[in-house]
């Protein structure tokens, strides 16, 4: 058959939303800190004002050079648009749901809670800083780890001096909370 006769859609079943499974506990906030917001928000504006328009554009005058079957710019932009299409949708929504909380503004409290940086002395006496952030914003390799990680959730609460249990996969390991402190979180690339 003809691709003439054929219907084209911008369907896909490969392309499912993977984004939609959220890493967020249903009906809690999005706990970010105001960094992290601003990191979503300019990422939301680079994909809505320079990046779509400008594939936009590439899509329309791909299409007007006739046959779609076999045109990659077509195809490849359609492909593209959707992907950012979707990513649009997510950090509307994550930014839509977003509570802002600024760690500076806790100030001198000596217990742990969202934003808060954790000095930590695992088992082996090796001592670890935590910064403890929204799920948007971890990278563990950082020292930013969610609020809604195994790790965070043990820490919630403490306060310097007191031990933790951290449920790990091998057992039990205990952490002593040295130090808690609630200042500007960096975020460097």
């Amino acid at each position: 058959m003809s691709k003439a006769f054929t219907k084209e859609t911008d369907e896909n079943p490969d392309d499912e939303e993977v984004q939609s499974v959220s890493p967020l506990p249903a009906g809690v906030k999005n706990y970010i800190t105001p960094v992290g917001y601003l990191r979503l928000k300019d990422e939301l504006d680079q994909l809505w004002k320079v990046e779509r328009p400008v594939l936009v554009q590439t899509i329309t005058w791909a299409a007007s050079n006739g046959d779609r079957s076999e045109n990659g710019d077509y195809i490849y932009g359609k492909k593209r648009l959707r992907e950012i299409d979707r990513r649009i949708r997510f950090l509307s929504k994550r930014l839509e749901n977003a509570a802002v909380v600024d760690p500076v503004q806790r100030g001198s409290c000596d217990q742990v809670f969202f934003g808060a940086t954790v000095t930590v002395c695992r088992q082996d006496g090796a001592e670890y800083i935590y910064s403890i952030v929204g799920v948007d914003e971890a990278d563990a390799g950082r020292g930013l780890i969610s609020w809604v990680s195994p790790l965070a959730r043990a820490l919630l609460k403490a306060r310097a001096d007191d031990v933790v249990m951290l449920h790990i996969p091998g057992g039990i390991e205990e952490l002593v909370v040295v130090d808690v402190a609630y200042r500007a979180i960096r975020f460097d690339d």
